[in-house]
């Protein structure tokens, strides 16, 4: 049964295999957060803003956002923007995973404020590291911690 206290993380990727390997690299620390995976920038606006298929979910912020660039519908910087514009999303900690490697990419995610850019595939050690600072700033929590 999951505890109702515990703040979702919200992961918005498209690609299957990602979305996969990033919930086994969540698992591999025992993360009792839920996982919330959505597949486009729509559907996480639509999530983030309790609208459209979302209008009756609960108003709570995710503890932290897992964001792709690359995303169907809305841009993944389109999201990001709309994140920080909003004061009732803002400060959610936004870490934008991406496999491109423009630096207009990565210099929109810094205008917008991301929390950090971590390449794609996301490498186990530098996932451990975005871990370890969630547990201890933003409310995720292991089976060790219970």
């Amino acid at each position: 049964m999951a505890n109702p206290e515990l703040r979702e993380v919200l992961l918005v990727e498209d690609n299957e295999i990602d979305a996969e390997l990033t919930i086994l690299a969540l698992k591999k620390f025992s993360l009792l957060n839920p996982v919330v995976h959505l597949n486009d920038g729509g559907q996480a606006l639509d999530y983030l803003f309790c609208r459209g298929l979302y209008a009756g979910r609960p108003r709570a912020n995710p503890c932290v956002i897992l964001l792709d660039l690359a995303l169907p519908k809305v841009h993944g910087i389109d999201l990001l923007r709309a994140i920080r514009a909003n004061p009732w999303t803002s400060g959610i900690p936004v870490f934008v995973l991406t496999s491109s490697r423009n630096e207009e990419d990565f210099a929109d995610a810094r205008r917008f404020e991301a929390t950090d850019l971590l390449p794609k595939p996301v490498e186990f050690v530098d996932f451990a590291g975005v871990i370890a600072k969630a547990k201890l700033d933003w409310g995720l929590f292991t089976h060790e911690e219970a």
